[in-house]
């Protein structure tokens, strides 16, 4: 079995893709200051080369407005980090503090419907309830 997944981030009609450097990620930063963003994460699992199972789930993030002094110190302190992430963020870390309001699960927004995923695999037999 192959698991892939994968994010989309959605902004007032725009998609984001992963910034390739730090000035572009300043850009996608100031796009989504202030906004609420949706990011879309799916995950599929496949079988010599058949779709056996996928899932997708949201999750709505609301940006607070970020001042040029915070948006330098951010991206100085993140370094070349907000690059690997479409949004210019890791939720799960220095990235929160980009954040007034979080909707949804919290490991499809990190990019990975992770719940629906172990449900599967478990009614698969794989995963813990395989080794007990």
């Amino acid at each position: 079995m192959v698991i892939g997944a994968d994010s989309m981030l959605a902004c007032n009609g725009r998609l984001f893709d992963k910034p390739a450097t730090p000035a572009a990620a300043r850009q996608q930063l100031l796009a989504l200051a202030g906004r609420t963003h949706e990011l879309c994460s799916s995950v599929v699992v496949a079988q010599n080369g058949a779709r056996l199972w996928h899932a997708s789930d949201r999750g709505l993030l609301t940006m607070r407005p970020l001042t040029e002094s915070f948006l330098d110190a951010y991206l100085t302190t993140a370094g070349q980090a907000v690059c690997a992430s479409v949004g210019a963020y890791q939720l799960e870390g220095l990235g929160a503090h980009l954040f007034s309001k979080v909707e949804g699960d919290y490991f499809t927004i990190l990019g990975l419907p992770l719940l629906p995923l172990l449900s599967f695999l478990a009614e698969h037999g794989i995963g813990l309830e395989a080794a007990g």
